[in-house]
C-alpha cells in the first residue's frame, strides 16, 4: 500500500513540475481546471447526487471557472474574501456543530467556495510566481507527510475523533516543528543567495505565515474528512491508487492556497476589507 502511494505521488509530482515550469500561463490555467472538474465531480458524489447530476455539477464548474479567467479579472478579491469568510468563520462552524446541510443548493454553493478560489489561487499565484507557488505548496505537502508519519509513529491522543480517528496531537505537533523547520531553512537559503536585504525582519512574519498556512491545511483536511464521514465514504473516489480521490489530495489547498493568494497578492485590499 505504502508503495503504491508513492509511485502515485511522485508520478503526480513530475507532471505538476512539469506542467509548473514548463507550460504557457493559458495552458496551466486549462491544466489545472482538471482538480477543478475531478474534485467538484466527487464532490457532488459525495453530496448525495446522482452520477448524471454530478457529472452535470463538475461541467458547470468548469464553466463557471471560464468565465471567471476570461471575464473576471475584477473579481478576484471578492471570489478570495468569500473563500476566506468560509475558511475562517463557515467551515469551522460547520464542524464544531456538525452540521449536515443537506441541501442541495447549500452543498452546490459550499463546492464552489471549496474549489473555485483554489483554481484561481493556482492561476494567479503561478502568473506571479512559479516557484513562489510551489514553495507554498511544499507548506502543506511537509506538513501533511510529516503528520501522517509522526502520527504513525508517535500517535496516542486522537485530534478529533469524531471528524476524522486517524489524527493525532502527536501528528500535529510534528507537522509544525517539520514547517518550522522548512520556514527556517528557505529564511537561510533566500539570504543565502541575496533575496532579502534584512532577513531578521523577515522571520517572525515568514514563521506566523507558515504556521497559519498549517493551521488552515489542518482545516480543509478535516472539513473534506467530516463531508466524506457524512456520506459515509472512507475516499472521496478510487482515482488515485494509494491515495484515493481528488478530494483527498487537494483538501488542504483549498484551504491554504486561496488565503495565501490574497495575502501575498491582494494584501492592500484585504486590509481594506479587515478594517
Amino acid at each position: 500500500m505504502l508503495s503504491k502511494r508513492w509511485a502515485t505521488a511522485l508520478t503526480l509530482l513530475a507532471g505538476f513540475l512539469a506542467c509548473l515550469f514548463l507550460l504557457p500561463q493559458s495552458w496551466w490555467a486549462l491544466v489545472m481546471a482538471a482538480p477543478l472538474v475531478l474534485g467538484a465531480r466527487e464532490w457532488g458524489r459525495l453530496s448525495g447526487f446522482a452520477a448524471l447530476a454530478a457529472n452535470a455539477y463538475a461541467l458547470a464548474s468548469a464553466a463557471l471557472a471560464a468565465l471567471v479567467y476570461v471575464w473576471g479579472s475584477a473579481y478576484h478579491v471578492q471570489i478570495y474574501l468569500a473563500a476566506l469568510v468560509f475558511w475562517l468563520v463557515v467551515a469551522p462552524l460547520w464542524l464544531a456543530f456538525g452540521w449536515r446541510l443537506d441541501q442541495a443548493m447549500l452543498r452546490i454553493v459550499s463546492g464552489w467556495l471549496v474549489l473555485l478560489p483554489l483554481w484561481l489561487a493556482l492561476v494567479d499565484l503561478r502568473a506571479y510566481s512559479a516557484f513562489g507557488l510551489l514553495l507554498l505548496m511544499g507548506i502543506v505537502w511537509i506538513g501533511d507527510s510529516a503528520a501522517y508519519f509522526t502520527g504513525k509513529r508517535f500517535g496516542r491522543r486522537k485530534l478529533a475523533v469524531q471528524i476524522s480517528p486517524g489524527k493525532t496531537w502527536e501528528g500535529a505537533l510534528g507537522a509544525f516543528l517539520a514547517v518550522t523547520v522548512y520556514a527556517m531553512v528557505v529564511l537561510g537559503v533566500a539570504t543565502a543567495l541575496g533575496q532579502l536585504q534584512y532577513p531578521a525582519d523577515w522571520f517572525l512574519p515568514l514563521l506566523l505565515f507558515v504556521w497559519l498556512m498549517l493551521y488552515m491545511s489542518v482545516l480543509g483536511d478535516l472539513f473534506e474528512s467530516w463531508i466524506k464521514r457524512l456520506s459515509g465514504a472512507k475516499d472521496s473516489s478510487n482515482l488515485l491508487p494509494g491515495h484515493g480521490g481528488m478530494l483527498d489530495r487537494i483538501d488542504a489547498l483549498t484551504s491554504t492556497l486561496p488565503l495565501a493568494a490574497l495575502m501575498l497578492l491582494h494584501g492592500q485590499a484585504l486590509t481594506q476589507a479587515l478594517i
